[in-house]
């Protein structure tokens, strides 16, 4: 369950955010108000407004409610909380969001000031390379100190100041993980098979021709046809996880020009190459398959539930071969802090405060991501979406008997279980328990492996999908050559065209042309004469 709210709420955020109206005000080490400058993605954080019928049944052990709900947008009670907290000085957030990673890279480049941002994995290499990164404090990383919410709660599965899975890649200090996720084929099982979905040759598969999207951007489509092309050698058992990685961030240029016709061929074979319009494309039963980010993937399983219309049965799978695990993170901007002690402590806060487990179940809820916080609460707040009431006594019991008992210790602790519907997911191997509990008899299932399911698959991969799981790198000095591939695969190419069909074009253009002539001439050309017994007057 989440809430994705419409864009008459985007644009009242939006408003609400442009709290300070310059971009520079308040930089001053002796103000009283700092302007904090923050940008994220376009719908990346709870905006508010929630139905009462929405809130979450979870105790809230920070507000000592029953329940979570998002009243008021984050970004004012991040301020609300800051400035009732004595740390000596009042803030004030400018927020600005951006659609790609290429904008965000784009507006730095043209001058724009951010204290804090939130790109991916890549552009996070790519910053730091380039020297713009403003480390963590050491007392921020320290999670002996009370209210340093991210260092205390943040998944050691993911967490960025120790490396964990991200420890060859120099981000230790300089990000503070914020969603994280896999790639994915979000599918509908009426149409599509299990094992058709279970490849990323999907895209190629021409019994889905017209039916299936592919992302319309280089990273992601990219690493599709590197998986396509690497298939055999990605499914050989004794594939390293380095020899992984380097397959799928090639980017010498026989690989580029193997994935640029690869490309070609998923051009001519998918629907579209899309951002966002899959999502409605699935639920609404246009198309029958959909290459996509994990958060999104839960999002479209929840509106085709929710869709009275829809006759969608949607599952997410990860294919066989590999997946990209990607995350987004908060990196401060040495050329928006500027050394400033007190910027530094109000953009450290604006991500502790982001990483309160209650603050992190709110934007879960309202984004449909997953958050890379794992305290008790967001463990809680999962098992009150998808866990199995197991009590026939109550009145909320879920009369199933099939349950599986999916383990999420990696990321959130030892004994991590979730009691999930088994039909929900598709279990190969594992092991068969009957049980009696709270005085009724199960069939519990657990071990095995899990490529495909349903949200809480897409929301936690198991353990067998993070173990072929890939980081996306920078492609560095590469970029203009991928650049150009893609505009080789995404731009019209003559070669490619039918020669009747130039010749029609060309005709039709031609005609026009002279059809605009002979329109601006026309006075010239049919000049008019005057009547016998008349004389023109000039």
């Amino acid at each position: 369950m989440k809430k994705l709210k419409s864009a008459v709420c985007l644009l009242s955020a939006a408003c609400i955010s442009l709290s300070c109206l310059s971009l520079g005000g308040c930089s001053d080490e002796n103000s009283k108000t700092i302007v904090l400058r923050v940008a994220n993605w376009e719908e990346y954080i709870d905006l508010g407004d929630w139905a009462q019928d929405e809130a979450i049944g979870v105790y809230n052990t920070f507000t000592n409610q029953n329940t979570i709900i998002g009243n008021n947008s984050v970004i004012d009670d991040f301020t609300t909380w800051f400035n009732s907290n004595n740390f000596g000085f009042e803030v004030k957030v400018e927020y600005s969001t951006f659609g790609t990673n290429e904008d965000l890279y784009n507006r730095l480049n043209l001058g724009d000031v951010y204290d804090l941002v939130c790109p991916s994995d890549y552009l996070i290499m790519k910053l730091i390379d380039s020297g713009k990164v403003q480390p963590y404090s050491s007392q921020f990383l320290d999670e002996n100190i009370q209210g340093n919410y991210y260092a205390q709660n943040v998944s050691q599965y993911i967490d960025l100041a120790d490396g964990s899975i991200f420890n060859d890649y120099g981000w230790s200090g300089l990000a503070a993980c914020y969603m994280w996720g896999t790639t994915g084929i979000v599918y509908n099982s009426n149409e599509v098979s299990a094992k058709d979905a279970s490849s990323w040759d999907i895209l190629l598969n021409k019994s889905y021709k017209r039916r299936v999207t592919v992302k319309d951007n280089v990273r992601d489509s990219y690493f599709a046809a590197l998986a396509i092309a690497n298939k055999d050698e990605l499914l050989n058992k004794s594939v390293t996880d380095e020899v992984r990685s380097q397959l799928l961030n090639a980017t010498d240029e026989n690989t580029i020009s193997k994935a640029e016709s690869i490309l070609k061929k998923i051009k001519d074979n998918v629907y579209s190459f899309e951002t966002d319009s899959g999502k409605a494309d699935m639920v609404t039963g246009k198309v029958v398959a959909n290459f996509q980010w994990s958060g999104d993937a839960s999002y479209i399983l929840d509106e085709a539930d929710n869709d009275p219309a829809s006759t969608a049965e949607l599952w997410y799978s990860v294919p066989d071969e590999c997946t990209n695990i990607w995350f987004d993170g908060w990196i401060m901007l040495k050329d928006g802090i500027k050394s400033n002690d007190k910027r530094q402590i109000a953009a450290e806060a604006f991500v502790n405060f982001l990483s309160r487990p209650d603050i992190a179940v709110r934007n879960m809820y309202y984004i449909g991501y997953t958050s890379a916080i794992a305290g008790d609460l967001v463990f809680d707040y999962m098992d009150w979406n998808y866990g199995l009431e197991l009590n026939p006594e109550s009145d909320d019991f879920y009369p199933i008997e099939d349950i599986y008992k999916y383990d999420l210790s990696y990321f959130f602790g030892e004994d991590s279980i979730i009691y999930a519907d088994l039909s929900t997911l598709e279990v190969n191997g594992g092991t068969l328990e009957v049980r009696q509990i709270d005085g009724g008899t199960y069939n519990v299932y657990s071990g095995g492996t899990i490529d495909r399911g349903r949200q809480l698959f897409a929301q936690y991969p198991t353990a067998n999908v993070t173990a072929r799981s890939v980081v996306m790198l920078d492609f560095g000095e590469s970029l203009t050559a991928i650049n150009q591939m893609w505009i080789n695969v995404r731009c019209l190419d003559l070669l490619d065209i039918n020669p009747v069909t130039v010749i029609i074009i060309s005709c039709v253009i031609l005609v026009i042309i002279i059809a605009v002539v002979i329109y601006l001439l026309r006075y010239k050309i049919f000049k008019p004469r005057c009547k016998k017994g008349y004389k023109k007057i000039n």
